[in-house]
């Protein structure tokens, strides 16, 4: 049965149209990963240099075993994020006269063998050879590291279920939310360590097996509820089971205002929250809200004047969702976009509903960065004149860039590793982004002073804010000049 279900992923993945197209993506996604885990492997045989140079006088084992409970909040969020569910191939055998209970014990199987599940024993083994079984013995080192390595595969199948329970919903946000707090936050202002708290069940596992009997236990344990949740739900309109239809069919008030361009903009809101990829941008965008943190408590960085890396960091946290969701600007009406062409002024109105809808979201951003003035009053006036060059200015470039040659994408798939709707142009959105806010602060910040650079790129960003509707029409009137090529493009198979 094994070796049929096999047979039949291969037959699917060869019959494919765009069998080539997934090869070569595959190839480059294999190559990927061995290069990932081939730095992993190095990092994991200068771990104990690191901590020599960095711990210095400290005891290395003590030091790992006091950090190894930031590994696992740390492989909780990348696990959050790129590790896949097994459902879409649940989809395709369902039909098959097949037991649910073989079919859920190999899509889960499957889903093992990937690269995260092997992260753990590469970066922490070379270090349990030369420092853990030095200090206590083969007997240490097994009960160590299959502690460590059990835990992470405990968490490879907690993933499964929590993925498939509570992505995308208030409740994964939240706990994915706090996980972020537990992983940073409580240590920076200095409440209590965590590590410290827990480096003591570690350190047992070096002179018992019962820890590593434990976490066996509990791998063994959350494989189960895993397979029982997935067996129980094995039916497609369970495993598809649409959001609330009335937080999903919510409109925004205040786009009422605006006419047609306004209702567009109500039916891109509801297009981000009906759909996996678009509500992953959504969320993605909260979360780099946090990027300033990085930089604004660096005492590299803490000079009496503005570093010129805070421009970027600006327009980064004011513009982030206009930067993420712009850069793919046609691409998420690909299924629908023939309805808007054969509608009067349909795609003038589409053009203008999308720009009102950056605009509302990246306001709603510059609002949620004012609390970054307790690190300092000039932030809040960084933040201001980036967020007034991103909708005078930037907005308009990204847009421009993001029209050549736009393609198609699936808007149900998820935003790792997801290449759809991804051309050359996403790559050069990049130059408008970095170089142009530079090019008008730096001569301005280097002949006069920092503040006068800030004025500068304020100014040219307010002057695109009065001729706003001109620059909106160069688009609009780009768009109508190729939809049809456009239109063409986007009937094409993903």
């Amino acid at each position: 049965m094994i070796f049929e279900l096999i047979r039949l992923q291969w037959l699917k993945s060869f019959r494919s149209t765009s069998f080539a197209k997934s090869a070569a993506v595959t190839g480059l996604l294999i190559f990927l990963a061995i290069l990932l885990l081939s730095y992993v492997l190095m990092a994991g045989l200068l771990l104990a240099n690191i901590i020599d140079k960095l711990a210095e006088g400290q005891d290395p084992i003590f030091v790992v075993n006091s950090s190894l409970i930031y590994f696992f909040l740390g492989e909780f969020m990348y696990r959050y994020f790129i590790q896949k569910l097994p459902v879409i191939e649940l989809e395709s055998l369902l039909h098959l006269p097949i037991g649910k209970r073989k079919i859920m014990n190999i899509l889960l199987g499957r889903s093992f063998f990937s690269p995260l599940n092997i992260i753990a024993l590469l970066l922490f083994l070379p270090f349990g050879i030369s420092k853990v079984a030095e200090a206590h013995g083969m007997l240490g080192l097994i009960g160590w590291i299959g502690t460590i390595v059990l835990l992470s595969w405990s968490l490879h199948w907690f993933m499964l279920w929590f993925k498939q329970k509570f992505e995308d919903s208030f409740i994964g946000l939240v706990v994915v939310f706090v996980v972020l707090i537990l992983g940073g936050g409580l240590s920076y202002l200095g409440w209590f360590n965590m590590g410290e708290l827990l480096a003591p069940l570690f350190i047992y596992s070096m002179t018992s097996l019962i820890p590593v009997i434990g976490f066996l236990g509990l791998c063994i344990l959350t494989y189960f509820i895993t397979y029982r949740f997935y067996l129980n739900n094995a039916y497609l309109e369970d495993l598809t089971e649409e959001e609330e239809v009335r937080f999903a069919n919510q409109s925004v008030g205040f786009f009422s205002r605006f006419g047609d361009a306004g209702e567009m903009a109500n039916l891109e809101w509801k297009l981000i929250i009906r759909h996996k990829k678009s509500r992953s941008y959504l969320m993605l965008s909260a979360f780099f809200l946090l990027y300033g943190l990085i930089f604004y408590t660096n005492p590299v960085y803490q000079d009496e004047g503005v570093s010129a890396i805070f421009i970027f960091v600006g327009i980064f946290i004011t513009g982030i969702f206009m930067i993420q969701y712009g850069q793919l600007f046609l691409s998420w009406n690909s299924s629908n976009f023939d309805f808007f062409i054969n509608r009067r002024n349909g795609i003038e109105s589409l053009i203008r509903g999308k720009y009102l809808l950056f605009i509302s979201i990246s306001c709603l951003c510059f609002l949620l960065s004012v609390p970054y003035a307790y690190f300092g009053w000039k932030f809040l006036l960084i933040h201001f004149v980036t967020f007034i060059f991103n909708i005078g200015v930037l907005i308009h470039l990204l847009i421009y860039v993001a029209l050549w040659k736009p393609k198609p994408m699936d808007l149900n798939k998820g935003a790792m590793f997801n290449y759809e709707g991804v051309g050359a142009a996403q790559f050069l959105i990049i130059i408008p982004l970095i170089v142009i806010p530079y090019a008008i602060y730096l001569p301005f910040a280097l002949l006069i002073n920092d503040y006068v650079g800030l004025a500068a790129l304020g100014s040219v960003g307010l002057l695109g804010l009065i001729f706003s509707k001109k620059l909106i029409n160069i688009n609009v009137k780009r768009v109508l000049n190729q939809r049809y090529e456009v239109s063409s493009s986007f009937r094409q198979e993903v």
